[in-house]
C-alpha cells in the first residue's frame, strides 16, 4: 500500500478534510486531522448545505454514513421561494409536491459532527492553527499557533478558500469576482425578525433586483443566515469605511444601498442578537495548473474556491475527498506523486466546469433581468 506507515497531515476540519479521513479509515490508513477550533463544540456558521447525489452524499455512501446523514437532515430546508425586491413573490416551492430529495439539506454543524463523530478516537487533533511548515526529509514539519510541531510524510490542505498551506504547491493568484457578500446571522429569528422567519418557512429565499441579490436560509437551531450579493470593486470593504462589527453602520450602508427595495427587508436590521462578516468573492483562474508534488495536495476551496451561487463548494470538497482516497489507496499506483497527479489532473478539470458555471448562475444573479433569468433557468430543469 502506498501509504503504510507513512504519517498524513490533513489541515483543516470542515466537511472535505473530515471526508477524506472518514474515507482513508474505511481503507486502513491512518490520518490526523489538524483543525484550529478549541474543541467540537465551537461554533460553526455558515446556512445550511445541499448535497448532491454523484457528490456529496456518494461522499457519504462510500462512508457508511448515509443512515446518519438522513437521521439529521432537514426535509423543508431545500424548499425556495423567489421574490423581487419589492417581496412580490414570483415562486414558491411550498406549493409544490417537489420534496427536494435530489439534493437534501443538512445544517453545517449536524453534518460536521456526524462526521467527527464517526472518525477513530485520537483523529482529531484541536486547537492546531497552521502557521507555517518546512521541508524535512521526503515530507514536512507543520508549526502550529500553540506551540507545537509535527512531522507528516504528506501533508493534505483542506483549510479554505484562505489556504496557509496552498501558497507551499502553487502560487497563482485568486482572481475577484466583481461580487461582494455581506454575510449576517440572526438568532432566535422567530422573535428578531418574525415576518422574515414565517416568509423563509424553514427553508430558503431568493430576492433579487437592482443588480443585487439577498439569500436567506433557514436554520434548525432556530437562527436565520443571510447574504447580499453587490457588484463593487474588489477593496470596496476598506474603500467603504464601514465598521462590519458595528450593526448601525452596517444598516445604514444596507439602506441606501437597498434604497429601492420593500421595507420588509430592513426587518435583518431589527435585533442587536446577530454578526456580520463582508466576503469578496473569488475563484481561481479557470486553467490554473501545477506540478504535482510528491508530498502535498490540496482539496475543497483551498484548491478551486468560487463564490457560493451554484452550491456546489461543499459537494465538490466531499468529492475531491472521495476521490482523494481512493486514488491513494488504488494498488494500480506505483508512487504517490502518480496517484497524486492522478487526483489533480480530474480534479482541476473537474474544478474548472463548475467554477465556469458557478461564475455564469453569479452574473445571472446579479443581472438586471434576475428574477426572470433565474425562473427560466429552473424551468429549463424541469423540463429537462
Amino acid at each position: 500500500m502506498l501509504l503504510q506507515n507513512k504519517q498524513i497531515a490533513i489541515v483543516g476540519g470542515g466537511p472535505g478534510g473530515l471526508t477524506l479521513a472518514k474515507l482513508l479509515q474505511v481503507q486502513n490508513v491512518v490520518a490526523k486531522v489538524y483543525e484550529r477550533d478549541a474543541d467540537e463544540t465551537a461554533r460553526q456558521q455558515g446556512a445550511t448545505l445541499d448535497l448532491h447525489e454523484e457528490s456529496g452524499l456518494e461522499a457519504l455512501r462510500r462512508a457508511n454514513l448515509l443512515e446518519e446523514f438522513y437521521a439529521n437532515y432537514r426535509p423543508e430546508a431545500g424548499k425556495m421561494r423567489v421574490l423581487d425586491q419589492h417581496a412580490n413573490i414570483h415562486m414558491n416551492d411550498h406549493d409544490s409536491e417537489d420534496d427536494g430529495e435530489h439534493r437534501p439539506e443538512i445544517d453545517r454543524a449536524p453534518l460536521r459532527d456526524l462526521l467527527i463523530q464517526s472518525l477513530n478516537p485520537g483523529t482529531m487533533v484541536w486547537n492546531s492553527q497552521f502557521t507555517s511548515m518546512e521541508k524535512q526529509g521526503e515530507g514536512w514539519l507543520l508549526h502550529f499557533k500553540n506551540g507545537t510541531s509535527t512531522y507528516a510524510d504528506l501533508v493534505i490542505a483542506a483549510d479554505g478558500a484562505n489556504s496557509k498551506i496552498r501558497p507551499y504547491l502553487n502560487s497563482i493568484p485568486p482572481v475577484y469576482s466583481g461580487v461582494t457578500i455581506v454575510e449576517g446571522n440572526i438568532y432566535h429569528a422567530a422573535k428578531n425578525a418574525p415576518q422574515l422567519w414565517k416568509l423563509v418557512n424553514g427553508g430558503k429565499v431568493f430576492a433579487m433586483g437592482t443588480e443585487r441579490s439577498l439569500i436567506l436560509s433557514a436554520k434548525g437551531e432556530g437562527s436565520l443566515s443571510f447574504y447580499t450579493g453587490c457588484k463593487v470593486p474588489e477593496n470596496w470593504v476598506v474603500q467603504s469605511g464601514i465598521d462590519f462589527s458595528d450593526k448601525q453602520q452596517v444598516f445604514d450602508w444596507f439602506k441606501d444601498d437597498f434604497a429601492n427595495w420593500d421595507d420588509l427587508w430592513k426587518e435583518l436590521f431589527a435585533s442587536d442578537e446577530m454578526w456580520f462578516v463582508p466576503r469578496p468573492q473569488y475563484h481561481f483562474p479557470l486553467d490554473q495548473i501545477w506540478e504535482t508534488q510528491s508530498n502535498i495536495t490540496l482539496i475543497g476551496d483551498a484548491a478551486h474556491r468560487m463564490p457560493p451561487y451554484a452550491g456546489e463548494g461543499v459537494n465538490m470538497a466531499m468529492q475531491d475527498a472521495f476521490e482523494l482516497a481512493e486514488c491513494l489507496t488504488n494498488p494500480n499506483f506505483e508512487t504517490v506523486v502518480e496517484a497524486l497527479s492522478h487526483y489533480e489532473k480530474q480534479m482541476l478539470k473537474r474544478g474548472a466546469e463548475v467554477t465556469e458555471m458557478t461564475l455564469q448562475s453569479t452574473e445571472m444573479l446579479h443581472s438586471k433581468d434576475a428574477v426572470n433569468s433565474l425562473l427560466s433557468m429552473f424551468n429549463d430543469v424541469k423540463g429537462g
